[in-house]
């Protein structure tokens, strides 16, 4: 299966947060999975932690990479076509990069790892 990771569920993985679930954890950490971080989440841990809004352990250009390669985790970079269905995404959720990592799912035929509620609205796979 391919994971894509929310932004939440790549923090939570690398700062063993105990709100990252069982399932999810179990998901994560299955060798037959391919685990996925989106640059939409990369792009979302840089504004909030330039904003103040997301304490990390250093510069994110350092922590986001050491991090990703340290829990084997891929790089997924943003896509023509990902970008082009947002306008085809019902207003569900406002959150942008939210929005865009649902574009992502669908398009690539990924499943998101995610906790969010209102992204279950939309007809992306979902687990948690």
């Amino acid at each position: 299966m391919k994971l894509l990771l929310d932004t939440c569920t790549f923090l939570w993985v690398v700062g063993g947060d105990e709100r990252l679930s069982g399932n999810a954890r179990t998901l994560f950490s299955d060798p037959d999975n391919d685990v996925f971080l989106s640059a939409a989440s990369v792009w979302e841990i840089v504004v909030k932690h330039s904003l103040g809004k997301l304490s990390l352990s250093g510069d994110p250009a350092d922590v986001v990479p050491r991090e990703r390669a340290r829990h084997f985790i891929e790089p997924l970079p943003i896509d023509e076509a990902a970008a082009l269905a947002l306008p085809r995404l019902p207003t569900h959720h406002r959150d942008p990069f939210d929005r865009l990592l649902v574009c992502q799912a669908i398009t690539l035929g990924m499943t998101l790892l995610t906790p969010d509620p209102e992204i279950r609205r939309y007809p992306a796979p979902v687990l948690w």
